[in-house]
């Protein structure tokens, strides 16, 4: 069966890219790329695919793609269709991408008229391994968004773009994979916008390292130090100067997709976080406001 088979990079729009630039640059830890027709590219060190942001500059933020993986072009043409078939408005039709890295592959919108493009045959960058006491992000982990249709939406995701579930935290928040790991994506209720976008690092105590280096540097936490309980990953969210939520999480639990069983947690504080030992909560993270480019498509 086609379908999708990992996260490539979300493509923001900001107020001051040059803040952005360097909050990713200095305090995050991703590496440049490349800028080029007013594109900024970023990507991370330990992982090749060729870059996790993209950032531009413009008058209002806004999330202009989440960029997913396909194994191959049939794998794009056959989504496509799938997605044509669930009555979801297509930006463009499969084609060879004129963006960097090139590869094969299309644009539309969601039901909730966020933007995402589905590719293949993209070029491929440069990864190393990452030395001890770095504290630097290995790869984009996974996307959480807002619905008004989280339910809809999840099952949606599991019917046209080949994701399975994982968990549900009450009826409020799904998790659903589309490989190995337990969660690439999630939805919670709320206006169609991003929620967070989180990045792996290799191991508990490089996150922790990692959370001491943006502390020192004026970047105050938001929620964390914790631990979720779906997923079993530890966290720390911050936001970045635009106002986007991110995320440094590591431990996330492996699955065998084959085999899985969804499971449901009940609400409790627990839940949320293990441990229960971090600053803030789910209500010092932003709150959600429809995002700014839905059913607009960014043209780049």
């Amino acid at each position: 069966m086609s379908r999708v088979i990992d996260i490539r990079y979300v493509g923001y729009a900001v107020p001051d890219l040059e803040a952005e630039r360097a909050f990713y640059l200095d305090q995050w830890k991703l590496k440049l790329v490349a800028e080029e027709d007013g594109l900024t590219y970023l990507a991370t060190e330990g992982h090749d695919e060729l870059y996790a942001v993209r950032l531009r500059q413009a008058d209002v933020k806004r999330v202009d793609v989440v960029a997913l993986a396909a194994a191959t072009r049939a794998d794009v043409d056959a989504l496509h269709d799938k997605v044509v078939a669930s009555g979801c408005q297509v930006i463009f039709a499969p084609r060879e991408l004129e963006s960097l890295g090139g590869g094969y592959g299309f644009r539309f919108f969601n039901p909730d008229g966020m933007t995402m493009e589905i590719s293949a045959d993209v070029e491929r960058g440069t990864a190393r391994a990452l030395e001890p006491r770095e504290a630097i992000p290995v790869k984009i982990s996974h996307v959480v968004f807002h619905s008004p249709q989280h339910k809809e939406i999840t099952q949606w995701f599991i019917d046209v773009l080949g994701f399975g579930l994982s968990d549900w935290i009450g009826d409020f928040m799904s998790l659903i994979h589309c490989n190995t790991a337990h969660h690439r994506i999630a939805f919670l209720p709320g206006p169609p916008c991003l929620n967070h976008v989180a990045y792996d690092m290799p191991n508990v105590d490089e996150m922790m390292r990692g959370l001491k280096r943006l502390r020192r540097g004026g970047n105050d936490t938001l929620w964390g130090p914790g631990r979720h309980t779906a997923g079993d990953n530890t966290f720390s969210y911050f936001v970045t100067p635009a106002g986007f939520p991110v995320e440094y999480t590591a431990e996330l639990e492996e699955i065998d997709p084959a085999t899985w069983v969804p499971r449901t947690f009940q609400p409790a504080p627990d839940i949320m976080d293990q441990w229960g030992i971090g600053v803030g909560g789910p209500q010092t993270m932003p709150k959600p406001a429809p995002d700014a480019g839905l059913f607009q498509a960014a043209g780049v």
